[in-house]
């Protein structure tokens, strides 16, 4: 029998034997998503226990969004008078929706670009203990893209690498998709409205670009786990172009920064601010390389030395190695090294970028991708 054939039969015996399932509400919030909706709603269609109610938040559309969803089975939900965008929309659909659920029922938000594997929310749901607050998924790059998609699916796979090697915690619940227990929901609006959570007084954060990260955060600081279980695998756009890569990356790493400085210093926040400050520390050390090294051919023909090749070498074993998942031609480019090197710039500079919007508390910019 196949692996995976296996592990379904074994998740229903489980789910059987732990009596009735919840009720899950699949939740997909979209912006003129006519090409991307259908395929989304289908992959929901398809889960091994699929979600009983799927409802579509048409927010702001100028296209047939609603209308392809509504013929392929899903609920549509407009959003009304919402300048929030993602989290505003959601924020109003969960208000509508919330009320007519028991606390232990499920609600899985996903991004409309996005499809699940069938074994997402069976796995989700076995993940989902009392200590759980919320299951995000694993993301991993569609096909196409170019060289800029191959780069992003090597960022992915090795993200998705990260998160096993943590023992599968999850560092950000994912917009991509995540599913959360209806009692987490509440107790971070109500934490919201008591003050102890900032970003206003409904369920999302409507002060940070980076809603998915600040509710990470938010359900962490009441206390709860947060993880992505291997099977919790969905597929997502990866940006085909520079510009709208930049403005995604600039959007996240800004994001990621503002939720820090909103949360101030935490055992929550802690790791955070520790890899940023790690991440700045990367960004120092590769400039003064670069700078060494330009200066070494100044000088005339550089030396080889034996210890310094071997070093390189592990280097671009490593590179290799971390994109297996990614497929040959993946792992190719990266021990080309120098297309990767361009890409770690490309990403620092965002990085400095976002640092110096920050500090020069210039206004934040929201910009669809």
């Amino acid at each position: 029998m196949d692996k995976s054939v296996f592990k379904a039969v074994i998740r229903r015996v489980r789910a059987r034997e732990a009596g009735p399932a919840p009720h899950i509400v699949a939740l997909i919030p979209a912006h003129n998503e006519a090409e991307r909706i259908a395929a989304a709603i289908a992959a929901l269609h398809r889960q091994e226990q699929p979600p009983h109610r799927i409802v579509v938040v048409a927010d702001n559309c100028s296209d047939g969004t609603g209308t392809i969803a509504e013929a392929n089975g899903a609920t549509v939900l407009e959003s009304r008078d919402n300048p929030h965008k993602k989290a505003g929309a959601l924020n109003q659909a969960l208000e509508r929706l919330l009320p007519g659920l028991d606390g232990t029922d499920l609600v899985l938000v996903q991004d409309a670009d996005t499809v699940l594997s069938p074994a997402f929310l069976a796995s989700a749901i076995e993940a989902m203990d009392r200590t759980v607050g919320a299951v995000g998924g694993i993301f991993y790059g569609e096909r196409g893209g170019g060289l800029l998609g191959a780069l992003q699916r090597i960022e992915f796979h090795r993200y998705a690498r990260e998160i096993a090697r943590r023992g599968y915690r999850a560092d950000v619940l994912t917009g991509t998709a995540t599913l959360f227990r209806v009692s987490t929901l509440r107790e971070v609006e109500n934490a919201r409205r008591a003050g102890r959570i900032g970003g206003g007084s409904s369920y999302y954060s409507l002060a940070s670009l980076t809603e998915d990260d600040e509710m990470t955060k938010a359900v962490r600081t009441l206390g709860y786990r947060t993880v992505s279980p291997p099977g919790c695998a969905v597929v997502t756009e990866v940006m085909n172009t520079l510009p709208k890569l930049w403005h995604q990356r600039l959007r996240w790493q800004r994001g990621a920064l503002e939720n820090l400085r909103d949360y101030g210093w935490t055992k929550v926040t802690a790791p955070y601010i520790i890899r940023q400050g790690l991440m700045g520390l990367s960004v120092l050390c590769l400039a003064l390389y670069l700078v060494f090294t330009v200066w070494m051919f100044t000088r005339g023909r550089p030396e080889f030395t034996p210890f310094w090749i071997a070093v390189g070498l592990v280097f671009v074993a490593e590179k290799v190695v971390t994109a297996r998942g990614a497929g040959w031609k993946s792992q190719l480019l990266a021990g080309s090294l120098a297309v990767e090197l361009a890409y770690d710039m490309f990403q620092h500079a965002v990085y400095l970028r976002s640092l110096w919007d920050m500090l020069g508390r210039r206004e934040e910019q929201w910009r669809a991708t």
